[in-house]
């Protein structure tokens, strides 16, 4: 890494700072140790006696917290299945799929994912990490933290969702869990699991498993078209059904030494999942007929995935504050085998005759280590409160991709074995040292807190045979201000610099054919990251009691947005067209050589891109939610759920202006739950709805419509022990629409001179569960 004398002189700052003897009479005196309120009892999660609403929280930045319980009544899967609930979360992935979050509709990679407040590598090549892959009953709350603070990772230009597992200190108790979820074809999956939490010696232990069975068969057709309004070309039909289990853990421990407390946690997930999906190609728009089949195509993917992670956190008095010792290690796994094999049919006779049967298998496999170590140190200071801190992160990703193709040309016959394959392997490298400060304070009904974050980065990377290195660096200031201005109100500003790191293949120095219609791509370890300014603005408003109504306008200014552009170097499919064209012309005209007249010249339509820091956008939006009880008009027992995100953006591409990709025009949630208290029962009902989105990239241009999600329950509670509750969803048979543009290359993308144009709708149907709970 490049010598960087701001964060020398940072980190020395730090160390000096936290070894330095007290020397400021207006420190307070050394903190007590931290006291312990009892803990929740984990049997309020099995018969909930009252209705959960959004948290009201006290910190100055702003964020949005809901309990397990506010989700609970509708027995929510995944943590995916429990963010469609709040404000300004999309998905664009399949029917009933809910993995990688936008926060604001942006791309997953601009929303931080945390576990307990701390990063965790994930699947996705944009360092995403999928929410549906840990279950909800491992769940203590979630967190939307909508403006960055300096004692955060900046990695969060829409915001972060923080998933606060449950830990030994927070709870007291024991349950189990146990029950089925139906599909519209008849198939039915388990799901069952335990937690437990109590006092073991001298601290506290908690640990739960849960099995959940997931299953998803939805149903696809795509009909293409020369261009849109053009004519006819084909129809696909598809069956694309998701099969697998989810299996996990987790454990804590909490124990009070000396003036300070230990922590240790831990969790594990695996995932198990095999996808199949079986299409059937014709050359008419509604025939299934042999005489119209085109072609046969069967894909299996066979997907083992393990995600788990350890941490150990200290927390005691020293040197007249409190100081913080943190190390953690997380690991994701993933081995995916994928197959496909069709058999092809000759369109030039009638009926189509056969033509070959070829095969694909590859095999990927990744590994993402991330090991992290964080010193910070708070203290008093008069009215003020000082903290500072160093946050030290190694990751190293992994990745390998073997592929083998195979064929033959009779009709009946097996496919070759799978034996020859090609091999690529890679390794990103990326070490970080965030050293930063933070003060806050309260002033009467004001509170603030400001501070200042310096991230330096140092990266390798290799691919093959091939290795490059870059470092970079930014200074992220951030500050926020709530002001209380009367019980019920309050007013909220922040102001923060963020980013978003590059995606890992967009750095590999590889170069991938046909990336892009007939265009290739090749990585660029040079990029750095984008950089964004952002202003959150928020008013809340606390409705009687227990509701809460908030409304926040936000903007962020984007910098350095990277983007894919020309090197002006030709393809390898126009270096391919140009050879077949020059031994065309040589074959009919022998002897001849570059200066004999008609000879070709070469005049490429495709070529090479990469990935460059060359754009600036745009996004803002403005966000409400209401959650409150309905005592005003006179229904004390029956709670009302309101959110609707209105978002928008622009960013300007080689083709002209567009919305930053797979944005949502709008996101909104609206529920009830009303509880007969007499007879210990509980019913409710939602409805989720998402606006288009629309992506454009180079050769491609997809726009997707999402119709509502509707949803309801019913909930019997016996006694004080135990639950049942009836869940269905998806109950309007919700289906995806897409649109697709397709071209060979950009100029044809310009002229709007079509490759092909294709409708394609997914569905799939209602879904119920009934989940049977016990506490002891």
């Amino acid at each position: 890494m490049k010598p960087n004398l701001l964060a020398a002189a940072m980190s020395r700052a730090l160390c000096c700072a936290l070894l330095a003897p007290i020397s400021f009479a207006a420190i307070a005196n050394e903190a007590a140790p931290v006291a312990s309120p009892d803990p929740k009892q984990l049997d309020s999660v099995v018969v909930q006696a009252d209705i959960a609403y959004r948290n009201r929280t006290d910190a100055t930045a702003p964020v949005l917290s809901y309990d397990l319980e506010y989700f609970q009544r509708f027995e929510p899967l995944t943590v995916g299945d429990m963010l469609k609930r709040v404000p300004s979360v999309a998905f664009v992935s399949d029917v009933l799929e809910y993995d990688g979050a936008q926060l604001r509709g942006l791309d997953p990679g601009y929303t931080q994912i945390l576990i307990n407040g701390k990063k965790v590598p994930g699947a996705g090549n944009d360092r995403s990490f999928f929410v549906d892959r840990i279950p909800a009953e491992l769940v203590e709350r979630i967190e939307i933290v909508r403006s960055t603070s300096a004692n955060r990772s900046g990695d969060a230009v829409a915001g972060a969702l923080n998933i606060v597992l449950r830990d030994a200190y927070e709870f007291d108790g024991k349950y189990v869990r146990a029950g089925a979820l139906r599909f519209d074809d008849g198939e039915y999956k388990p799901t069952y699991g335990a937690v437990a939490s109590g006092q073991v010696g001298e601290g506290r232990l908690l640990g739960g498993f849960n099995v959940q069975g997931r299953y998803n068969p939805k149903k696809k057709r795509s009909d293409r078209f020369e261009e849109p309004g053009g004519d006819f070309v084909d129809r696909e039909d598809q069956d694309d059904t998701r099969d697998g289990d989810d299996y996990s853990a987790n454990l804590s421990y909490t124990r009070d030494i000396g003036t300070g407390r230990l922590s240790l946690d831990g969790f594990y997930v695996r995932t198990d999942r095999t996808e199949t999906e079986h299409s059937l190609e014709y050359n008419d728009p509604s025939s299934a007929s042999r005489t119209n089949l085109l072609s046969v195509n069967d894909q299996r993917e066979d997907i083992d995935q393990d995600n788990w992670s350890l941490g150990a956190e200290y927390v005691f008095d020293m040197a007249g504050g409190r100081t913080e010792l943190d190390l953690d290690y997380a690991r994701f796994d993933d081995d995916t085998t994928s197959t496909e094999e069709q058999d092809n049919y000759d369109d030039e006779d009638t009926p189509p005759s056969f033509d070959e049967r070829e095969g694909t298998r590859t095999v990927t496999g990744t590994r993402d280590d991330e090991a992290t170590f964080k010193l910070a140190h708070k203290r008093t200071w008069g009215a003020s409160a000082f903290e500072f801190g160093v946050d030290f992160m190694g990751k190293q990703r992994d990745t390998s991709l073997a592929t083998s193709e195979v064929d033959i040309d009779e009709e009946g016959e097996s496919l070759p074995p799978y034996e020859e394959f090609e091999r690529a392997t890679s390794r990103i490298d990326e070490r970080r040292i965030d050293p930063y400060l933070m003060f806050s304070g309260t002033s009467g009904t004001l509170a603030w807190e400001a501070g200042l974050r310096y991230e330096s980065t140092d990266v390798d990377v290799a691919a093959d045979d091939t290795k490059a290195s870059n470092d970079y660096a930014v200074l992220l200031p951030s500050a926020h201000m709530k002001w209380d201005f009367t019980e019920q109100d309050r007013l909220l500003l922040s102001v923060g610099r963020t980013v978003r790191r590059p995606n890992f293949d967009q750095v590999l120095p590889l170069t991938l054919e046909e990336e892009f219609g007939d265009n290739d791509f090749t990585g660029n370890p040079q990029l750095d990251p984008e950089r964004a300014w952002g202003v959150d603005f928020g008013y809340e408003r606390r409705l009687g009691a227990r509701g809460v109504f908030g409304v926040n306008v936000f903007y962020r200014d984007v910098k350095d947005l990277i983007e894919v552009v020309n090197t002006g170097e030709p393809s390898a499919t126009a270096l391919d067209d140009y050879d077949d064209e020059v031994e065309e012309f040589l074959d009919e005209n022998p002897g001849a050589d570059e200066t004999t007249p008609g000879f070709p010249e070469f005049d490429p339509d495709s070529f090479v891109y990469t990935a460059r820091n060359v754009g600036d956008g745009h996004v803002y939006g403005i966000e409400f939610d209401l959650s409150t009880p309905l005592t005003a008009l006179g229904l004390p027992d029956t709670g009302l759920f309101v959110n609707y995100s209105w978002l928008d953006s622009s960013v300007d591409d080689a083709f002209g202006e567009r919305r930053f990709n797979n944005q949502a025009k709008y996101v909104y949630n609206v529920g009830f739950i009303h509880d007969i208290r007499a007879w210990g029962m509980s019913f409710g009902a939602s409805y989720r709805r998402q606006g288009d989105a629309y992506s454009r990239i180079l050769a491609e241009e997809v726009t997707t419509h999402y119709d509502g999600d509707l949803e309801v329950f019913v909930e019997k509670r016996f006694g004080d022990s135990m639950s049942l509750r009836l869940t269905g969803s998806n109950l309007l048979d919700a289906s995806k629409d897409e649109a697709f543009d397709k071209f060979d290359n950009a100029a044809d993308q310009l002229d709007r001179d079509y490759d092909e144009y294709e409708l394609e709708s997914e569905s799939s149907g209602p879904v119920f569960q009934l989940i049977a709970r016990y506490s002891f």
